[in-house]
């Protein structure tokens, strides 16, 4: 039987969200190595509410133990940015007002909390609290999901199939692929992958919400790309989580490729297409 060529696409678009559920950040470049997560991604997240995390002993916790865009559109107003070299989070309102704060300082989390407050108005169910990730962990969707991918093809099927123009950002990747088949990924599962100059292997597609209703532009949920997924495909999802195996340094314009995967069909049209 011949070997299946190698599938090489390239890297379009890395990026990470400084805070859980908040407006993502672009990067040139990027770092990643194994059992680390990707850099700075994630490192915060804002409870409404108690959620039960212990930093002493950092667990996975649900996403809707905290505030974001699946509870709460208008998180996405929020423009956020980390600075590591001065550990300075800047954020940005719709109204122009801004914050710029520590949080790795208890009273920079208060800060930012009450900031956020305010900005949330009467979505806030419950005090506002800011939790910091110790050490390694990220406050991921899944606690094996260490680096988020989405195939670029993938989402304009689906936005074809949807008679609208999705932003990628919806889906809230860490990397946008550009170059493989629509929906290929899906069937990856357990295969490797090069990753610039890293080597990552696929650990599952990832099951998308309702946070993915939200325009990433407005702060408005103004689309159910969920039941879209489900209507067209008879699944709901879209990307994949990736482990670092080995690692390497990544930039825009780098392959991503995966030795040795046979392209499956593309899903045939349906009558809503």
């Amino acid at each position: 039987m011949r070997q299946a060529e190698a599938m090489s696409g390239h890297v379009a678009g890395i990026f990470r969200h400084p805070i859980k559920g908040f407006t993502p950040e672009a990067l040139q470049n990027v770092a990643l190595a194994p059992g680390q997560g990707f850099p700075f991604d994630r490192l915060w997240a804002v409870e409404n509410g108690p959620c039960g995390f212990d930093p002493a002993a950092p667990a996975f916790v649900p996403k809707q133990k905290f505030t974001v865009l699946a509870q709460i559109a208008q998180v996405a107003a929020a423009r956020t940015r980390y600075d590591p070299a001065t550990d300075l989070l800047h954020v940005t309102g719709p109204d122009g007002r801004e914050f710029s704060g520590r949080l790795a300082h208890a009273a920079g989390r208060e800060a930012f909390a009450a900031w956020l407050t305010e900005l949330l108005g009467e979505d806030v169910l419950s005090p506002l609290r800011v939790v910091a990730a110790p050490g390694e962990h990220r406050f991921t969707d899944h606690p094996l999901g260490q680096v988020s991918i989405v195939n670029l093809a993938s989402v304009r099927d689906l936005s074809q199939r949807m008679g609208v123009e999705l932003d990628p950002l919806r889906f809230r990747a860490n990397l946008y692929v550009e170059g493989w088949p629509a929906w290929v990924e899906n069937s990856w599962a357990g295969k490797d992958l090069l990753v610039g100059w890293a080597q990552a292997k696929v650990f599952k597609p990832i099951v998308r919400c309702a946070a993915t209703h939200v325009d990433p532009t407005t702060a408005m949920r103004d689309l159910d790309v969920v039941k879209a997924l489900f209507d067209h495909y008879g699944h709901l999802h879209c990307g994949v989580y990736v482990q670092i195996t080995a690692p390497g340094a990544v930039g825009l314009g780098d392959a991503i490729t995966a030795p040795g995967v046979q392209p499956e069909p593309e899903p045939e049209p349906d009558a809503a297409a």
